[in-house]
């Protein structure tokens, strides 16, 4: 039986799913911004919420205890609108500076995105990101070889992840229904979140925002330390509701057709 029995469309994420192994872009770029608001975040604090438009996010960040607590430690108060929009200013350029030193495809991820067209399914995209924040990567991507038939940015929905608005959009613009027949790939809980939302099938990836270490970082970690940073990364995305959990983009298409023999 093949994919094209059961699916019409696969809507991958970006950073930590397609490009950024380990979704490393989006915290440096918040960590950042912060920093020049004078206070200090941790990476914890950047990746909570990670995967919801930006300006969503970083509300849900000042909005956090601690985050809180550290603005009012160094301001004197606690963060408002205003604040937001300040940060935000700062973010777009850091954003778009780290989201493109940080646009190499994850191994893998080419040869995916091959298969599944082979399959006859058409290929859909979505990110946290605005457009302008996505300009380089689009443009790096394609020089890689990934050419997406959609793209979905953060601001061109009412409302962003974890709504479903954005997988609405893509199956709207593609002609694809039912819902069910959309697989929503993504490394972060408010992408599994927006895909269940919509009713699509959930594929979790753990070696990206759940694991938190660029390629580089978790190929220096002993093969038993590695093991036990993807089973933590997994053990949340099962929480988070995933209908099927992976290691890698990698191995999206065996999975998925083990799924439909099922």
């Amino acid at each position: 039986m093949s994919l094209k029995t059961r699916f019409d469309l696969v809507i991958f994420d970006w950073a930590g799913t397609m490009v950024d192994f380990g979704c490393m872009a989006p915290v440096r770029a918040l960590i950042d911004a912060f920093a020049q608001e004078g206070v200090e975040i941790h990476e914890i604090a950047a990746r909570r919420d990670m995967g919801k438009a930006k300006a969503d996010h970083v509300r849900s960040m000042l909005e956090h205890p601690d985050v809180e607590a550290a603005w009012r430690a160094r301001h004197g108060r606690t963060p408002t609108e205003r604040d937001l929009e300040s940060l935000m200013g700062r973010l777009g350029p850091l954003m778009r500076e780290h989201a493109a030193r940080a646009a190499t495809l994850i191994p893998g991820a080419l040869a995916t995105f091959e298969r599944v067209k082979a399959a006859g399914l058409r290929v859909g995209s979505s990110t946290g990101y605005t457009s302008e924040m996505m300009k380089p990567v689009l443009a790096q991507a394609a020089e890689q070889g990934y050419t997406p038939d959609h793209v979905v940015c953060a601001g061109e929905t009412l409302a962003g992840r974890p709504s479903p608005l954005m997988i609405y959009k893509a199956c709207l613009d593609l002609g694809v229904w039912p819902l069910g027949r959309v697989v929503k790939v993504d490394d972060a809980a408010a992408g599994i979140a927006e895909g269940k939302s919509a009713g699509a099938f959930t594929v979790a990836v753990a070696t990206g925002n759940a694991l938190g270490l660029s390629l580089e970082a978790f190929e220096a970690l002993s093969p038993m330390e590695r093991a036990h940073r993807i089973e933590a990364a997994r053990h949340a995305l099962q929480a988070a509701g995933a209908d099927l959990v992976l290691d890698s983009v990698a191995e999206l298409v065996p999975a998925l057709e083990m799924a439909v023999r099922a």
